[in-house]
């Protein structure tokens, strides 16, 4: 009987302590990715289009596969949408004390498609990092991520 309850004992604290170890190693969700809907040219029109219509600026279009391809690499296709919303912008950059964060500007939404013929989008997971920031950067931030959330929320699957 004892070393039955010897072994059930061992299994139980063997049991607890993978648990707590587990919950201690899982790394927080930084990039959030979701399918399109739509194929990888398809995802990058229905996207430029809203977030213009959504009243944000894309700053600029970063061709990944075209990049990789002059230096003699094939990847499948990614574009990495940069876009800016000028008053959130303004918000950050125009208090000293906020300026550092301007590294995470302009926000950021990839598309690109992987092996198994499907697109996808994915972005930064900004509430994540504007807990850590905090003030009105943090704030910002997180508005900022919201009406992300809301541009591309017709065009994944959920």
């Amino acid at each position: 009987m004892k070393i039955k309850n010897i072994i059930t004992g061992f299994l139980l604290f063997t049991s607890l302590f993978t648990t707590a170890q587990t919950q201690v190693m899982e790394k927080p969700v930084v990039m959030i990715e979701d399918e399109s809907r739509y194929g990888f040219a398809e995802t990058i029109t229905k996207l430029s289009a809203v977030i213009v219509e959504q009243g944000w600026k894309i700053t600029t279009t970063h061709d990944l596969q075209a990049t990789m391809k002059k230096n003699g690499k094939d990847v499948l296709p990614v574009n990495v949408i940069e876009l800016c919303n000028p008053g959130h912008a303004f918000q950050i950059l125009s208090v000293d004390e906020f300026r550092d964060v301007s590294a995470m500007l302009p926000c950021r939404i990839s598309v690109y498609e992987k092996a198994d013929g499907k697109t996808y989008i994915s972005r930064m997971n900004a509430p994540a990092f504007a807990g850590m920031i905090g003030g009105e950067a943090g704030k910002t931030m997180v508005l900022a991520f919201n009406e992300t959330e809301d541009m591309i929320r017709e065009i994944i699957r959920k």
